[in-house]
C-alpha cells in the first residue's frame, strides 16, 4: 500500500455486531474479515443491503471497502457494515449527509435482544398454565 494513500474510516453497530470500515480510492472491491464479499455473505438481499449507502452516493465503482466485523449474525453484521460505510462516506464527501440522511443510513438502530425475566422462559414467553 503506498504511504500517502487517503483512507477514509467509519464504525458501524447494529445488535451485537460492531464494523470498523475502512475506505481507499480503488476499483469498487470489498473485502470483509479478509474474505470476499460474496463468500462472505452469501445472501444476495442481504448484500444489496450493504451496498445501499454506496449506490445512493454513486461512488460504487471508485471506491474500495475493506471491513473488520465481529459479533453477532450475518444479517446484523451486514447492518453494521452499511452503517460504518455510511459514516466513512461522509468524511469522503460531507455533501453526502443530504443524501444519506433522508434514507436512514446514518441513524443506529436501536433494535436489539430483550433481557430474559426471572420466572419467565424467555423474554416474555410465561411457563405454561394450567387450573388443574
Amino acid at each position: 500500500m503506498a504511504k500517502n494513500q487517503v483512507i477514509y474510516y467509519g464504525t458501524g453497530r447494529r445488535k451485537s455486531s460492531v464494523a470498523r470500515v475502512r475506505l481507499t480510492p480503488g476499483t469498487g472491491e470489498i473485502t470483509i474479515n479478509g474474505r470476499s464479499f460474496e463468500e462472505y455473505i452469501p445472501n444476495g438481499l442481504t448484500r444489496l443491503d450493504v451496498l445501499q449507502p454506496l449506490v445512493i452516493t454513486e461512488s460504487q465503482g471508485t471506491l474500495d471497502v475493506i471491513a473488520d466485523v465481529k459479533g453477532g449474525g450475518i444479517t446484523g453484521q451486514a447492518g453494521a457494515i452499511r452503517h460504518g460505510i455510511s459514516r466513512a462516506l461522509l468524511e469522503v464527501n460531507p455533501e453526502y449527509r443530504k443524501l444519506l440522511k433522508p434514507a436512514h443510513m446514518l441513524t443506529r438502530d436501536p433494535r436489539a435482544k430483550e433481557r430474559k425475566k426471572y420466572g419467565l422462559k424467555k423474554a416474555r414467553r410465561a411457563p405454561q398454565f394450567s387450573k388443574r
